[in-house]
């Protein structure tokens, strides 16, 4: 049995309301909240990045991990699209930060939104090979999007981290699917501060046929219908695309509902589909099943169907679960402050 020993999550308290940020700019408000089902998202503080968050939700994770040794990990690979360093690997800092180093193998990871589920499989793999005994896979980030441009309104912060194993596992890993192909929706060049995207292309040709492909795929290959498996998560970039894509699938909004956080959290891009996993793990049953799939512009996704075992009853509240990071303790910014936090004020140089 191979899978998640220790799951945790980080997301900054700070938020900052659609309508703020669509009086800036004298745009319709109402759009966003009710096209793209968005009201709030995140926004990191000056003091955070990708590092910071990933060190925290790292944390969440060997508490939930019980008594393992950090000294255990054999490999930390962090997936990003806003790695703090552009030559400086991140994983290093959090290897040392959680006493995991010097014999371990780091990697940062890039696959536009899906480069956290990308260091899952990856430690997934190491881990069923014996090549590792644990590994760290995080995906996070401190997403871009340049003023009054859509991205703006969901671009958001956030980490999920989580520690792959073949002891004591929390969800055992049954399947894992990848589907791929060159669609370049959205992307952002070398020295470049803010992205890029294809806008229509986004959508049909875009998230759908690579987010609906891997998911057919992985429940082909487990034999599986939406009525088979409990849960389900997919890339959240909005309130809307995900419930689309699982009504398609023929899942029910109860199933979503659960992991579906970027109504009030924004897309946190290579955290999106990760910290809606770990949502799911803070309220399912042993025994019951998870599909989680990510999508990356560029374009992929990959998926992956969990089996929760008895050990999560015991584990699950040694840290604090997701929906309390998202709903409690928040502090409401003004588009000032949101752009000093963002560094979108720049001196001319």
């Amino acid at each position: 049995m191979v899978g998640i020993v220790g799951y945790g999550a980080h997301l900054p308290r700070h938020r900052i309301k659609v309508e703020e940020i669509a009086k800036t700019w004298g745009a319709d408000a109402p759009s966003y909240k009710k096209g793209l089902m968005l009201k709030e998202k995140s926004v990191p503080p000056p003091d955070t990045d990708t590092i910071t968050l990933s060190v925290e939700a790292t944390k969440n994770a060997l508490r939930r991990a019980g008594k393992l040794d950090p000294a255990d990990i054999g490999a930390v690979y962090i997936g990003s699209e806003s790695h703090p360093y552009a030559v400086k690997p991140s994983g290093t800092v959090v290897a040392e930060a959680i006493g995991a180093v010097p014999d371990i193998h780091c990697a940062d990871y890039e696959f536009a939104c899906k480069a956290g589920s990308e260091a899952m499989f990856v430690c997934l793999g190491l881990v069923k090979s014996g090549y590792i005994k644990y590994g760290l896979a995080i995906g996070a980030d401190t997403s871009q999007g340049a003023p009054s441009d859509a991205l703006e309104y969901s671009a958001a912060a956030g980490a999920a981290a989580f520690i792959m194993g073949g002891e004591n596992v929390i969800a055992e890993a049954l399947h894992t699917y990848s589907y791929m192909t060159d669609t370049p929706d959205f992307w952002r060049r070398e020295y470049e501060f803010y992205p890029q995207h294809g806008g229509r292309f986004t959508g049909e040709p875009a998230y759908f046929k690579h987010t609906l492909g891997a998911a057919r795929g992985i429940m082909e290959r487990a034999g599986a219908t939406a009525k088979d498996i409990t849960y389900a998560v997919f890339h959240q970039p909005n309130g809307k695309f995900p419930l689309r894509a699982g009504k398609t699938l023929g899942f029910s909004k109860e199933q979503i509902e659960p992991g579906l956080l970027s109504p009030t959290l924004g897309n946190t891009y290579s955290g999106a589909s990760p910290i809606g996993l770990t949502s799911i793990l803070d309220v399912a049953k042993p025994g019951d099943t998870i599909m989680m799939v990510s999508y990356g512009s560029g374009a992929g996704s990959d998926a992956f169907i969990w089996k929760v075992t008895e050990r999560i009853n015991e584990v699950r509240d040694s840290a604090v679960r997701t929906r309390k990071l998202l709903d409690e303790n928040l502090t409401y910014i003004d588009y000032g402050t949101y752009a000093k936090f963002r560094h979108k004020i720049r001196k001319n140089e």
